[in-house]
This record gives C-alpha cells, sequence and structure tokens, in this order.
C-alpha cells in the first residue's frame, strides 16, 4: 500500500473531483471487506467502538492543496471564484480508518490577498487541536505565499469534507470531500464516492455577506452545485452531473451539503434509499426515498439500481426548502442517474414531499450502531443558550445569551492560552471546561422562526433533545437511551436543541451556527477544554510562526477584517 501521495497524485484527484460523472476510488479493501462482508475491515468490524480501538495501519496519506483565485463557471454563468487545486469542489482526501493524514495548504491568493486556513470537519482531532484548522481560534490566518501543515489521525470512517474556516471564503470555493474507509452496516456492490450539494450565486459570497449584514432578510442564491455542475436555466452552458449504474447493481453514495444558506431535501426519482451513516457515525439502516440534509451534514446512503424497467435516466434532485432558503431556481438543481451506455435528459417526476426546514432527526428516531448513552447527567454542568438577532451600528448581527462573538485573527485563542492568559472578553465568547472526562450539556433555545445547523468542533455530541416550542427544564424530556450522535444538528425555528458532550479532548473548540451568514455576523461560542493540558499538546513555534508571517502581510496589505473572526 502506498505511503504516501505525491503533488501528481493530489492534481490527478483534483481532476476527478472536477469531472460530471462520478468515479470509483481505486484502493486494496481492508481484509473481509466484501460486497457481501462490509461490516468487516480487518481484524475489527462495524461493531468495534472506534471511539476507544483505531487500528494501527502504519500508513500516512499526504497530500498538497493549492488555493488560488480564478473565473469560474459551472451553471453557464462565469464569476471570480477561490478553489482549491483548480476546481471546484476540490480533491476528495482518501484514507482508511487508523491511517495518519498530512496536508499542506499553500495559499496562491494574489489576487484577493485573502488570507486562508482549512479545517476538516467533523475530524475529532484528539490532541490534535492545533491541526483544527479555525482562524483566530488554533491559528492564525495563513498569510499568501505561506503553506501551512496539517496532521491528523484518522479515528472515525465515514464521509466528512474540509472547507476554508477564514471568512466566508469556503462558500467561494474552498471545500471538498473526505472519505475514510471503514466497514459499513449493510451490504452494496460499488462506492462512487461523494455528491456535494450546494448553493450558488452570480454574485460572489462577499457581497452576498455585505448584503446580510445589512437587511433582516437573506439575500437570494441564483441556483445550486452538485459535484460542482448544474445548467442554470437563464444562464449560457453549464453541465449535469451523472452517475451511471448498472441494472442489478447497489451503489453508496456519500451525499454531502456544502452550502453556505440552503437546506436540502434531496432524493433520486424512483429510488429508494438506505440510510447507513449519519455524519461520521454509523448507524441502524432504514430506508426512506426522501432526506432531510442541513447545511454541513452527511448521509452515507445505499441505492439499487432496480428502476430500469420505468426509464432510462432518472433526476437526481436536491431542492432548497424555501421556508429557509431562498433560490431563484430550486425546482434546478439536477443530476442525471442513467442505465444505458450515455445520459439523457430524464422525463421523470419526483416524490411528493411537505417544504420544512426540520432535520432528518425530527420526523424519524435514527439509532447508532454502536450503542452509548450519556453519562451523570443528572449531575452535569450545562450552559443554557438564547439565540438572538440584533442591529448593532448598522449592521445585524446574531448574538448568545447577547454576545456576539468577535475574536482576532491576530491573536488565536490557543496563543493567549499558552501565554498563560486566564480572562477573556466578553466577545470572546468562552467558557472554560476544566475537568477530564466529564458531560457537559448545552441547552440552545431560540424565539425567531429561523432554524440554525448547530456544529461543534473536536467531538460527536448527543442529541438529547430538539423540538419547537419551550425547553423547560424537568419536563422537556431528554433522549438518554443511546441518543443520535452527530457533528451537525437543527436548532428548530422557535425551538430547542440539547446537546451533550464529554470533555475527553483538550483544546480550544468552536461551536457555531453553519449557516456562512450568521458565523460571520457572530452566532459562534468557543469552549477552552481542560487548559492546563493544552500547552503539552501545541507546538509553539509553529504556531508563533504562522502568526507573525500573517501580521507582517496583514500591516503590508491592509487586509480588513470585518466579521467576527471565524
Amino acid at each position: 500500500m502506498l505511503k504516501s501521495l505525491s503533488l501528481v497524485a493530489a492534481l490527478l484527484l483534483s481532476a476527478i473531483s472536477a469531472s460530471p460523472t462520478s468515479k470509483l476510488y481505486p484502493r486494496d479493501p481492508c481484509a473481509g471487506n466484501t460486497p457481501t462482508t462490509r461490516s468487516q475491515w480487518c481484524n475489527y468490524s462495524v461493531d468495534t467502538d472506534y471511539t476507544a480501538q483505531i487500528p494501527d495501519t502504519g500508513v500516512t496519506r499526504e497530500y498538497w492543496l493549492e488555493i488560488t483565485d480564478v473565473v469560474v463557471s459551472p451553471d453557464g454563468f462565469t464569476r471570480p471564484a477561490i478553489v482549491v487545486n483548480g476546481s471546484i469542489p476540490g480533491p476528495t482526501l482518501v484514507a482508511d480508518w487508523g491511517d495518519t493524514v498530512v496536508v499542506h495548504v499553500s495559499n496562491k491568493l494574489t489576487t484577493s490577498k485573502n488570507g486562508t486556513s482549512v479545517h476538516f470537519h467533523g475530524i475529532r482531532q484528539r490532541n490534535t487541536n492545533q491541526a483544527d484548522g479555525v482562524v483566530s481560534i488554533t491559528q492564525c490566518p495563513t498569510a499568501v505565499g505561506e503553506t501551512e501543515t496539517y496532521t491528523w489521525r484518522a479515528e472515525q470512517y465515514g464521509t466528512t469534507w474540509y472547507h476554508s474556516h477564514f471568512a466566508v471564503q469556503a462558500w467561494e470555493g474552498v471545500y471538498g470531500a473526505i472519505v475514510i474507509n471503514g466497514p459499513a452496516t449493510a451490504n452494496y456492490d460499488e462506492d462512487l464516492g461523494p455528491l456535494i450539494l450546494s448553493d450558488w450565486s452570480r454574485d460572489t459570497v462577499d457581497q452576498l455577506a455585505f448584503y446580510s449584514k445589512r437587511h433582516l432578510i437573506p439575500p437570494f442564491q441564483d441556483s445550486g452545485l452538485i459535484n460542482g455542475v448544474n445548467v442554470n436555466p437563464n444562464g449560457a452552458g453549464g453541465k449535469r452531473h451523472t452517475v451511471q449504474f448498472k441494472a442489478g447493481k447497489s451503489y453508496r453514495l456519500r451525499l454531502l451539503n456544502a452550502a453556505i444558506d440552503t437546506h436540502f431535501k434531496f432524493m433520486i426519482d424512483n429510488h429508494r434509499m438506505t440510510v447507513i451513516a449519519v455524519d461520521l457515525v454509523p448507524v441502524q439502516p432504514y430506508i426512506t426515498t426522501v432526506i432531510d440534509i442541513a447545511i454541513a451534514q452527511r448521509y452515507d446512503v445505499i441505492v439499487t439500481a432496480d428502476q430500469g424497467q420505468r426509464a432510462d435516466n432518472f433526476w437526481i434532485r436536491a431542492i432548497p426548502q424555501l421556508p429557509c432558503s431562498l433560490n431563484h431556481n430550486p425546482e434546478k438543481i439536477r443530476g442525471i442517474v442513467y442505465y444505458g451506455d450515455a445520459p439523457s435528459t430524464p422525463s421523470t417526476s419526483s416524490y411528493e414531499y411537505l417544504p420544512s426546514c426540520s432535520d432528518e432527526s425530527e420526523h424519524r428516531t435514527i439509532v447508532p450502531h454502536v450503542s452509548k448513552s450519556p453519562r451523570d447527567l443528572a449531575t452535569a454542568e450545562k450552559s443554557s443558550q438564547s439565540v438572538a438577532l440584533e442591529l448593532q451600528n448598522n449592521f445585524y448581527m446574531w448574538t448568545l445569551n447577547g454576545t456576539s462573538m468577535e475574536v482576532d485573527w491576530r491573536n488565536p485563542t490557543l496563543t493567549q492560552v499558552l501565554n498563560g492568559q486566564t480572562t477573556f472578553e466578553r466577545n470572546d465568547g468562552v467558557i472554560e471546561l476544566p475537568d477530564a472526562n466529564v458531560m457537559f450539556y448545552v441547552v440552545i433555545h431560540t424565539l425567531l422562526p429561523i432554524p440554525h445547523p448547530v456544529h461543534l468542533h473536536g467531538h460527536d455530541f448527543f442529541v438529547l433533545a430538539q423540538g419547537t416550542g419551550v425547553y423547560v427544564p424537568g419536563i422537556t424530556l431528554l433522549n438518554t437511551k443511546n441518543p443520535l450522535r452527530r457533528d451537525t444538528a437543527v436548532l428548530p425555528g422557535t425551538g430547542y436543541l440539547v446537546l451533550g458532550f464529554e470533555t475527553d479532548n483538550p483544546g480550544a473548540w468552536l461551536m457555531h451556527c453553519h449557516i456562512g451568514f450568521h458565523v460571520s455576523e457572530g452566532f459562534a461560542l468557543q469552549f477552552i477544554e481542560r487548559r492546563s493540558e493544552i500547552p503539552g499538546l501545541t507546538d509553539m513555534g509553529a504556531l508563533d510562526k504562522t502568526c507573525a508571517g500573517w501580521r507582517a502581510y496583514q500591516d503590508a496589505n491592509a487586509v480588513h477584517q470585518d466579521d467576527s473572526g471565524v
């Protein structure tokens, strides 16, 4: 097995990701993992508690990513963008469960003169907080002309993604999928890799973000993309993402919502889907025809090619939900599944659905395959956070308990901790968690009719309660028996979300709304977890080097920070 990937291999993966047709990712499968034994993985299985046992593969997967300014036309309209290795989405990072992953990120943004960073969404980063890639929290931005190296262990398996965590740069095109091969809770014949859904506009995201700060109603998106392509009915050109099925085969698709402000309902006309994983958590399989995918969430599904007698071509649909996602062409974000030798325009119809922005877990019970239950909830500490929207200095800002996060690119939390700082400004949004291996839970509630996909770094959390109405301590029932675990869950509009996690990972960890406009406008807080252990896990020399480079670049080029800092 290869110990690393060269730059040539990384660029080859970039070319694959830019193709409108899904490709298989060739690899040598772990012993025992075959189409009829997907639950097996070398000396491990899907029954293994992956939080306690991790394969020691001895393999390092190495990738080189270049962030550049380009002009793109993914849906028939031309506009400037920022991309990874020349394409939207960027190359898929592939590893096996237990591998070490090394990612070198070079900032080549000589036109926009932006800083950058890369965050590996959902990766636990156990004892590698410095590799979390969040500006103002775990690092300063990487300056133009500089390279940042991130090293982490693939302790989970499944589907996730990487994206910039500098301003709203991710949604200019700085994102791509991560596939960590491992066992599964159901069998399938072939893995067709990631299917990345995103929204898209003719205006740049910076322009949309400025609009969002000045208006109560968020900006409309023009359309959307599936694996980086689509056909805008008002544009000139574009193309559909296509997927070829062979009758009788079963296929794994890795669904991922990379949008800035769009909740999708996903379906493939006439086909059923078996869900086998939610974010990076294997679940007991369930069958559905329509999946709610909130921003930043992932669903691994198996689809059987059993509809060839009905038609040769079927629409893949990613439908923005208009109650929370404004889009000029909500029915036109489509790809094609085809059974023949070449795709053509389908004539199939969608499944019926009720427009909503509900989390998948709000209307069905999703059960993790490896059973876990939160400990000691009766004595656990908690934080209650009330979400609001306030007008501050003519800009709309999101607040948690009246505080809108505003942290400094030049002085990240890790630097402050290593320098012995013990007090923070209110706008830093710091919650200290000094004790090891205890349960902590967060109650987030809102009176506003706007749902928010909430993401926690460094942890999977238990979804203890989620619903509309008022959360009443001691009255609202908490699910404490093997509740759903994931890293991103929806706070319902005019409702509540109760999350629980164990303090088992020292570091500075961000929690935020994953609507890009909202986190830019301050919807975030951070946990400083087990502060006393952080210095022993941090390379202060590397941290200081990145910050020195950024401060010099920012001063020389007058780069102005005009958002929350994360």
